[in-house]
């Protein structure tokens, strides 16, 4: 029962806590400053009505989601989804998340190599994330040190994930800021509100990597631990 081992606890809560922090901040940022009208007074709708053509973006196509936070770029089909609450509502939350969403359609505009390189490897995290700790467990358990490895490296393909989504999602926050700045959405009071929304989305994108370090990390312990009781 590996989920009580006390090391499980040294090695992986710190991340856990982090990821914990990290979800109270943005959605204490988000109600803080959904609750905020702008300066200008413009929905995110409106925000990006007036954003994409300007930035030589106008072939992207902008759709509603549901749920809240749900807000993203696809690339695949070069969309621009927004939640109700921030295509609606003439907010500073909306123009952080708006522009920085605009902000990943400049990078896919412009071919950011990170961005490239994380879509690339979406496919593999996507069986990675369920197969390598299968493969881990199956070899620790059946005694097969070079199965339980592979396990770890196929895992291992998603802490590459996450540590590449980290200058993605930075990047696009840092272009949001100068987006508002350039066109004149938000001051220089507001450019900080919107600083705070981003700056705790951010966080979460870091305790995502922590996290799965953290349990990298303990794999790995596992695994060398395993390895040192069969050559015994």
């Amino acid at each position: 029962m590996y989920y009580l081992d006390p090391m499980y606890l040294v090695i992986v809560l710190p991340a856990l806590m982090l990821a914990f922090y990290a979800q109270m901040k943005v959605r204490s940022a988000y109600s803080k400053y959904t609750r905020k009208r702008n300066g200008r007074g413009i929905t995110g709708l409106q925000a990006a009505e007036a954003l994409l053509p300007a930035t030589g973006l106008g072939h992207v196509n902008v759709e509603g989601t549901r749920g809240q936070l749900t807000d993203h770029y696809d690339p695949r089909s070069k969309t621009l989804r927004l939640s109700s609450g921030v295509a609606r509502t003439p907010s500073v939350a909306a123009l952080a998340i708006v522009a920085h969403e605009i902000g990943h359609a400049q990078q896919d505009a412009q071919a950011y190599a990170p961005l490239r390189l994380r879509s690339g490897l979406v496919p593999a995290v996507q069986v990675s994330a369920w197969v390598g700790p299968i493969l881990f467990m199956l070899g620790l358990f059946l005694n097969m040190t070079g199965l339980a490895w592979l396990g770890v490296a196929a895992f291992g393909a998603g802490a590459v994930f996450a540590l590449v989504t980290l200058p993605v999602e930075f990047n696009a926050s840092r272009r949001g800021l100068q987006l508002l700045q350039t066109y004149q959405l938000a001051d220089g009071g507001e450019l900080k509100e919107v600083k705070s929304v981003l700056d705790a989305a951010a966080l979460t994108y870091v305790a995502a990597l922590a996290q799965t370090l953290g349990t990298l990390l303990y794999y790995v312990f596992l695994l060398t631990g395993f390895g040192g009781r069969r050559r015994d």
